[in-house]
């Protein structure tokens, strides 16, 4: 063979750069196809597994209800039966007891954490106009800190009966909701932090303020369409 031969040949082979390329190309490639298919399977069940446990913390943060209902609302801000097939983002899940008396309003929110997006479900009683239950629904807080919010009996009973009334006009909260320091709660309205995880706290009581502002003169608003569940 030639030297000019075994120089055409050589240009006509990859080199070992070309190789190794095409070669994590194609692991690429089969990565992400497995990533698409492991999504698509799992994701009904991650989507079930959701409303599983929306469906138990509506009754977790609203005591005495045995039975519920989904409202929506119109552009006008009245609240109305959430239809079987309408797919609004906005929803309030109504409680009501055994005989049909309406036991409060559960609102989801959410807001930043210190690691990533809180989602929370919170409980509303018209009767006492304050919050009577908090549970988290997803987080990431640092474990054995953050995640306390969700563990620390002490910081759950801020919520017990955490006040959240309204201004004569029932256009806003008379009160703010507040974070303090631990041991320094004196107001029905103020969110005990807890300590070492002060950021993940606040958090709480920011996303608690920020959407009972909105939402609590929005029930107090249909209050009787509520209470008649129509």
């Amino acid at each position: 063979m030639t030297d000019q031969n075994k120089t055409e040949n050589l240009k006509t082979q990859p080199s070992g750069s070309s190789r190794m390329i095409a070669t994590m190309g194609s692991v690429g490639l089969l990565a992400g196809v497995l990533l698409v298919v492991t999504f698509q399977i799992t994701f009904p069940f991650i989507e079930a597994n959701r409303a599983e446990l929306l469906e138990r913390s509506i009754f977790e943060v609203i005591p005495d209800a045995t039975q519920k209902a989904v409202y929506t609302k119109t552009e006008a801000d009245k609240l109305v039966l959430l239809g079987e097939h309408d797919g609004s983002p906005f929803r309030l899940y109504t409680g009501y007891d055994d005989q049909n008396k309406l036991r409060g309003v559960a609102v989801e929110a959410q807001g930043q954490g210190f690691q990533d997006v809180l989602r929370i479900i919170y409980g509303y009683s018209p009767d006492c106009e304050c919050i009577v239950g908090m549970k988290v629904l997803e987080s990431k807080e640092t474990p054995g800190l953050g995640d306390k919010i969700e563990k620390d009996a002490r910081f759950r009973a801020n919520f017990d009966a955490l006040d959240v009334r309204l201004t004569p006009d029932e256009n806003q909260l008379l009160n703010p909701v507040v974070l303090v320091k631990k041991g320094q709660k004196t107001e029905k309205w103020q969110v005990e932090a807890i300590t070492g995880a002060t950021i993940s706290s606040r958090a709480i009581a920011t996303i608690i303020n920020q959407s009972s502002q909105t939402i609590v003169p929005l029930i107090r608003k249909n209050i009787g369409i509520l209470e008649e569940g129509q």
